[in-house]
């Protein structure tokens, strides 16, 4: 949520990335999809239901907010992977496979997107370290993915379900990496390019003669007494108390 206040607010994705979130999408889908066809999963619909209506809203809010590039990246994901990806695993385990092995199956499958959604923010990782900054990888998003695959796991454990324990093993290594990552770069700072020094320029003075220079240099048929007027203004110039203007004939 802080994420998507700061591009609500500033009114551009800026350097996030929709790739997780498209993700989490897919994947709370799919837990759906598995969650309906097992006895006692409650939780798993309630959890995965509001996970669907909370990433609709941010993809909804990043797609307004994005550069047109990251727009249509983003909804070229969402057509392949959330429209056309789960059709196909809909229709083939509705057709291909039958009682128990259909949710083994989904299974599976639910394990392999649930690992996605943990390793989704490590497409990040690169330009943390290349970049040392830790700006576009937020610390809440990686210690709450964290603090969820600990109770998932647990919680698979107690009902004796592998599939939503396993995922979650890979969940805790991954979110701890990126938590550590954001420690090592948290407090770095890059160098600052060094100043020019400021000089303080005379600008009107400078001006005049740069003027009065050139003037003297493109009019070589100037008669003598245009030269001795130029002369006399010359003077005036570098005469600092003088009170007459400084004028440059054309």
């Amino acid at each position: 949520m802080p994420t998507f206040f700061r591009i609500c607010k500033k009114k551009s994705t800026e350097g996030f990335q929709s790739f997780p979130y498209v993700v989490a999408l897919f994947s709370a889908m799919i837990w759906l999809y598995y969650a309906s066809l097992k006895s006692d999963a409650f939780l798993l619909i309630t959890v995965n239901s509001f996970g669907c209506f909370i990433e609709t809203i941010y993809l909804t809010l990043f797609i307004a907010y994005a550069s047109k590039q990251a727009r249509m990246s983003t909804l070229r994901m969402l057509l392949l992977l959330n429209f056309g990806g789960f059709c196909l695993i809909l229709l083939l385990s509705h057709f291909l496979a039958k009682g128990s092995s259909r949710v083994r199956i989904l299974g599976w499958v639910c394990v392999i997107f649930s690992v996605s959604v943990f390793a989704a923010p490590l497409s990040i990782l690169r330009v943390v370290i290349r970049t040392r900054s830790v700006e576009f990888m937020p610390f809440n998003l990686s210690f709450f993915l964290t603090l969820s695959a600990i109770m998932w796991f647990f919680y698979g454990i107690l009902l004796k379900d592998l599939y939503v324990a396993i995922p979650n093993v890979l969940g805790f290594i991954f979110g701890v990496l990126q938590m550590i990552l954001y420690v090592i770069y948290k407090n770095f700072k890059t160098a600052e390019e060094p100043k020019l020094p400021e000089h303080t320029i005379d600008n009107a003075k400078f001006s005049t003669s740069l003027t009065c220079g050139i003037q003297e240099a493109a009019s070589p048929q100037l008669n003598g007494a245009d030269k001795e007027e130029n002369i006399h203004e010359k003077q005036d110039m570098d005469d600092p108390n003088g009170d007459q203007p400084i004028v440059c004939q054309v």
